[in-house]
């Protein structure tokens, strides 16, 4: 299933670990342990974030997903189940507006 991940890291430690010159080392940790289909890094409402598009097939592995940002940059992680337009297809909707109209 695929799940986005919305990141928002705050300014600090962020801006420390840039001043090391270290945050592409542990950007690029991140990365290559999470391995996402897509990362998109973006503005989070005033602050550093980004968006990742990862395929998981167990609610367990949500851990290992978040725990690096958590962990390495203090960030915040929302999880949010995505669809396809495939999985929208399969999901019945028009029957399941019958159903409950």
């Amino acid at each position: 299933m695929r799940m986005l991940l919305d990141i928002t890291i705050p300014i600090e430690p962020f801006n420390s670990i840039v001043r090391q010159g270290v945050a592409g080392k542990k950007l690029g940790q991140i990365l290559e342990a999470t391995k996402p289909e897509a990362i998109y890094f973006t503005e989070q409402d005033g602050k550093r974030g980004a968006i990742a598009v990862v395929d998981i097939a167990n609610p367990s592995k949500i851990p290992s997903l978040a725990e690096p940002w958590f962990l390495t940059f203090n960030a915040d992680v929302k999880c949010r189940i995505a669809m396809t337009p495939d999985d929208l297809k399969k999901a019945g909707i028009d029957g399941l507006g019958k159903k409950w109209a």
